[in-house]
């Protein structure tokens, strides 16, 4: 959000800011999201808000609005924000894109969510056991390694192919 319009937005009226940005916001999107819904009579948290999401959203001088909706649906498919993903998907369909598109993106998100949990699992199983059965096993891990914790030999990124 260019400077100009932050002082234009903190210059009006608390309730005037509120309604005039809730009018950029359906136009923008065809619709309002349920949370800016929800605070915008707390114009103290929703003007902030609302201006710093934009200041992110919408201000990409790289990115086109359909790249930042897939974006967005990946994102909101990998945090399991089905509020999020629904609205997005109706934004990402009224700028044209297709299903195959989206689908696309919600796979991304999903393959992410999924390297992520069993990246943070297997760093806890790694750390856990190799700390409880420390001297009980000798190990040459060395951080970065992927270990065979069954007392195999131990594993090299070079031997999964990394």
């Amino acid at each position: 959000m260019e400077f100009d319009k932050i002082k234009e937005v903190l210059d009006k009226d608390p309730e005037d800011a509120v309604s005039d940005l809730l009018d950029d916001i359906k136009e923008h999107y065809g619709e309002v999201p349920y949370i800016l819904d929800f605070m915008k009579d707390m114009p103290e948290l929703f003007v902030p808000k609302v201006m710093y999401d934009n200041s992110i959203m919408r201000e990409f001088k790289s990115m086109d609005p359909e790249t930042v909706e897939l974006i967005s649906i990946g994102v909101s498919s990998a945090l399991r924000c089905e509020h999020c993903l629904k609205m997005h998907i109706r934004v990402a369909k009224r700028l044209g894109l297709s299903k195959e598109e989206i689908f696309d993106a919600i796979m991304i998100g999903g393959t992410l969510s999924n390297a992520s949990v069993l990246a943070e699992g297997t760093r806890a199983l790694d750390s856990e056991l190799n700390g409880e059965y420390k001297e009980e096993q000798e190990t040459e891990c060395k951080g970065g390694d992927v270990c065979d914790i069954t007392g195999g030999r131990n594993k090299t990124s070079e031997d999964w192919g990394s």
